[in-house]
């Protein structure tokens, strides 16, 4: 890894830590360096050497980039640079100061503490705008990109210090040629979190983008997933079969607005879905705005911060 280091120096980046590593690739944040002491924060995502040499996963991962880079937008990650070096792919990514949902989430559990629900409508509604944006992508060399994001889950959402909220991570993506989507042979994303059509082995469209959100804002709310069992055969299993509980009574903050949008989000067939992310979030902001002043993202960075006070958060500097 000091290889990479002293290669990664030499195209103007300094590794300063790892943020998050997996099976098949690190992201780090680093120090982007140019003329007269420019300096910018940036996170770079790494592919093993391995997995570079994986056609259907190093297609995925220019792909990623390809599809992400025309991808502008506040609540979405940003992409600004794909590249190679010593074989290996990648990413220069927006760095963003603060931490995962599902860090969030595990900080709540931990300390037996609820998430109000207008902080977690709040947070879900923002994913929502990004999706909106994601799903509605106009064109890409004359044609409709027809994306669906397919690992909507809290490890994809982050959350930063100045109360903005992102979603990242388009790996899976599904999105006209640009990507490899498997459908029929696999299933793609978190297998707590998925759409009944993707445990289904079936093709998805943007509506199962929005039943994982619905999974996701239902735990954000009860501090748990509804779906999740003790394999993922069973967890499956629920998520095309379970009857959804009656939320007010698992929670009294879950009100029948809030437990309409919940429903709806998880229905299991997607035309008894939300249409679009557009509609979703209609519903999420009139629930947020209508009758009262809800949160924005100045409410929620205080509420991290109150959250995180005197708490370190980050992971060290780094260390061969």
């Amino acid at each position: 890894m000091a290889e990479i280091r002293h290669i990664f120096n030499e195209i103007h980046f300094e590794l300063v830590r790892r943020i998050a590593e997996g099976g098949m690739g690190v992201v780090f944040e680093a120090r982007q360096r140019g003329a007269s002491q420019f300096e910018k924060r940036v996170a770079i995502k790494l592919i093993r050497e391995e997995y570079s040499e994986i056609d259907e996963f190093r297609h995925n991962f220019i792909g990623e980039a390809l599809l992400a880079a025309d991808l502008i937008h506040t609540n979405i990650v940003q992409i600004y640079h794909l590249g190679e070096i010593s074989g290996q792919y990648f990413m220069v990514m927006e760095f963003v100061d603060g931490l995962t949902l599902e860090t969030f989430l595990d900080k709540h559990n931990r300390e037996a503490i609820d998430i109000p629900a207008d902080i977690a409508v709040f947070i879900i509604s923002r994913v929502c705008r990004g999706l909106a944006y994601a799903h509605r992508k106009g064109r890409r060399r004359q044609r409709y990109l027809n994306i669906v994001h397919r690992d909507v889950n809290p490890r994809n959402i982050m959350l930063s210090f100045s109360g903005d909220v992102k979603i990242t991570d388009f790996g899976i993506a599904k999105a006209l040629d640009l990507m490899h989507d498997g459908e029929g042979q696999i299933i793609p994303g978190k297998p707590e979190y998925i759409s009944p059509e993707q445990a289904n082995y079936e093709s998805t469209d943007s509506r199962a983008d929005l039943f994982s959100l619905g999974v996701v804002m239902s735990e954000l709310l009860l501090g748990r997933n509804i779906f999740l069992a003790e394999d993922n055969n069973s967890t499956w299993e629920n998520i095309r079969t379970m009857p959804l509980p009656h939320f007010p009574g698992m929670r009294k903050e879950i009100d029948g607005r809030l437990h309409d949008v919940l429903v709806k989000a998880l229905e299991k067939q997607p035309n008894d879905r939300y249409g679009s992310a557009i509609e979703m979030l209609y519903d999420l902001e009139m629930y947020l705005y209508k009758d009262r002043f809800g949160p924005t993202n100045e409410k929620f960075a205080a509420y991290l911060e109150k959250l995180y006070e005197g708490t370190p958060v980050g992971v060290p500097e780094w260390t061969d």
